[in-house]
């Protein structure tokens, strides 16, 4: 266990993402991104800045700017999931919110479709169903396209599929399954295909995905998602038979030099020994991940939180899930207040000061407590590397925590991927379970 005390003295997060990558990619050895750490049924994860991934900035910006865009970018994809919950009775959503997900996943994985394969890395989302990838031909998509004339195993299907029925907005023009969706400021135009998909070494065949023909907006995907929700599109329900609807994922620490961590796919190789809670299904949204939150403590004192700011209600979408797409945790108003008054009253009589959305800041060391989600079942408390942004200078620290936005509809608690990462979290969707264990995730 790290303490708050060789946390803050011996070791400072650097958080500018953009500097720290940029950085470590002018020595990272270009074999190591030639030949990733990908064996059975397990995928290397990428972050997004990471020195692998073609989607890191190539200059550096500051620790404000870095926090603030992803603050912003937070907020989107809140509005996004906060959306979900509008629409009763929809079993397969739209993209994931453009500006977290598909502008700039967090996380994302090597995926190769088609005969022979091409590669694309594909944004891994817990919050969405199906798979997306921009096609050749796309008018305005990124230069990064899957070309399905390359491939003797795609397939366009048409309107008679079943599958066709389970994508947004259908239209039958000319005979193939196409759709159109909106999301953010952009919209998307797409027919819905059949390839091969490789995943680690497991080959897929007949792997229905949305071929992406038209975008317009600034929200494009730079090279496809992944959906690894629990719809008829998911990874999961495709590959029921392979993978057994489970999974899990380690995200790695910012402080990873490689920035990488793993997916692993099926229940061969999960963890023995690990602590699980129930997982909830909302009808209204049944492919987030709902768990019963039934209390936070701050150090060893449980948080007063008014039971009604926990309280898993599936017909308001209310309660609490897990989700790979948020950076920093968020939490409904009643609850955040208390969970922030708490942690300021045990860090001490330190001046607070405020950074964007971050209202918990200090200009000078402090001895962090530890906070625990107690969970039915499961507590996972939190070291402060998984509750403590820094700045590159180490000057300034902030609570990687904050209320849920005002402008969207705010009855959701977020477990974001700051705080999950160095952990494993295994989605055992059979039994209707998920299970938290440490883990150093490299």
């Amino acid at each position: 266990m790290i303490t708050p005390a060789t946390t803050m003295t011996t070791s400072v997060l650097v958080f500018s993402l953009a500097l720290l990558f940029f950085s470590v990619a002018q020595g990272l050895n270009p074999k190591y991104c030639d030949t990733p750490q990908e064996h059975g049924s397990t995928l290397q994860v990428l972050h997004v800045h990471s020195p692998c991934s073609p989607f890191r900035p190539s200059a550096s910006v500051s620790w404000e700017e870095s926090v603030l865009e992803m603050e912003g970018k937070d907020q989107a994809r809140l509005q996004y999931l906060s959306s979900l919950l509008a629409v009763a009775g929809k079993s397969v959503v739209p993209i994931a919110s453009g500006r977290q997900v598909i502008q700039s996943p967090a996380y994302i994985v090597r995926a190769k479709i088609g005969t022979p394969p091409q590669t694309m890395l594909m944004a891994m989302d817990t919050s969405n169903d199906a798979a997306w990838i921009p096609c050749t031909g796309c008018l305005g998509c990124p230069s990064t396209l899957f070309a399905p004339a390359k491939s003797t195993t795609f397939k366009s299907l048409n309107c008679q599929a079943a599958q066709c029925k389970q994508v947004p907005n259908p239209t039958c023009g000319g005979g193939a399954c196409s759709f159109n969706m909106t999301y953010g400021g952009s919209s998307i135009a797409a027919n819905l295909s059949q390839d091969t998909v490789k995943l680690a070494t497991n080959d897929i065949p007949g792997y229905t995905f949305g071929c992406i023909q038209k975008t317009t907006g600034g929200s494009v995907p730079p090279q496809g998602l992944l959906g690894l929700g629990r719809g008829p599109l998911s990874l999961l329900s495709q590959t029921q038979s392979l993978y057994k609807s489970t999974f899990s994922y380690c995200l790695p620490g910012f402080r990873s030099i490689n920035f990488s961590g793993s997916l692993r796919l099926g229940p061969i190789g999960q963890p023995k020994r690990i602590k699980y809670t129930q997982l909830l299904r909302n009808p209204r949204r049944s492919s987030l991940y709902y768990v019963n939150l039934i209390g936070i403590r701050v150090g060893r004192r449980v948080v007063d939180i008014p039971p009604s700011a926990l309280a898993f209600n599936p017909v308001t979408g209310a309660g609490t899930i897990f989700d790979s797409g948020v950076v920093f945790t968020r939490l409904v108003q009643p609850a955040y207040i208390a969970v922030r008054d708490a942690y300021r009253k045990r860090v001490g009589n330190a001046t607070v000061s405020a950074l964007g959305g971050f209202d918990t800041c200090y200009s000078v060391p402090i001895a962090a407590p530890t906070i625990t989600f107690m969970f039915t079942g499961m507590n996972v408390t939190l070291p402060p590397d998984n509750l403590l942004i820094h700045s590159t200078a180490g000057s300034t620290t902030c609570l990687a925590m904050a209320a849920a936005p005002d402008n969207v509809n705010s009855v959701l608690n977020v477990i974001a991927n700051m705080q999950q990462q160095n952990h494993r979290v295994l989605f055992d969707v059979p039994n209707s379970r998920l299970g938290v264990a440490r883990e150093l995730c490299t």
